[in-house]
């Protein structure tokens, strides 16, 4: 699965799942990415900030919070997000928990922190912070391994 940052031609900015970036751009051609406050379809992609990801001493995996579903009745108002929308929104909210738990947050300065890190300059340990495109491609160039860290989802959806 790949999350985009999305925006349509009026400005309205948004996040969608896809199971691949092909998917993506076959539902775009086809006119199925449209924008969920305005349905327009011309939609394009925006720029994503990665952080760093840890490949040792990986903690479990967070499970998210088993919430039983509310018993179905004539007057139950209708949601507008399904179960399985719901239960990603909270493993994400979950993972942002964990890592905020877990891990240091060095702010603007992760490109740098992760860097010493790399070189052996500093002590390895999670970090996770803000880093610009191209600071996330000249990490990826060095052989530092980084991972974007999904958005916290909207609430008011």
């Amino acid at each position: 699965m790949i999350r985009y940052a999305l925006s349509c031609d009026s400005g309205h900015s948004f996040e969608s799942w896809f199971p691949s970036s092909e998917s993506y751009d076959e539902q775009a051609r086809a006119g199925f990415v449209t924008c969920p406050f305005c349905n327009s379809p011309k939609v394009a992609k925006q720029i994503m900030a990665p952080s760093l990801g840890r490949t040792a001493n990986l903690p479990a995996p967070v499970e998210a919070p088993n919430v039983p579903a509310a018993p179905a009745s004539a007057e139950a108002p209708v949601s507008l997000v399904a179960e399985p929308e719901r239960q990603l929104r909270a493993m994400i909210r979950a993972l942002h928990e964990h890592v905020a738990r877990t891990a240091d947050h060095v702010g603007e300065n992760f490109a740098t922190e992760a860097r010493k890190m790399h070189y052996g300059e500093t002590e390895q340990r999670a970090i996770y912070g803000e880093a610009s495109l191209t600071e996330a491609r000249s990490l990826l160039e060095e052989g530092i391994a980084v991972q974007p860290l999904p958005s916290l989802p909207d609430d008011r959806n």
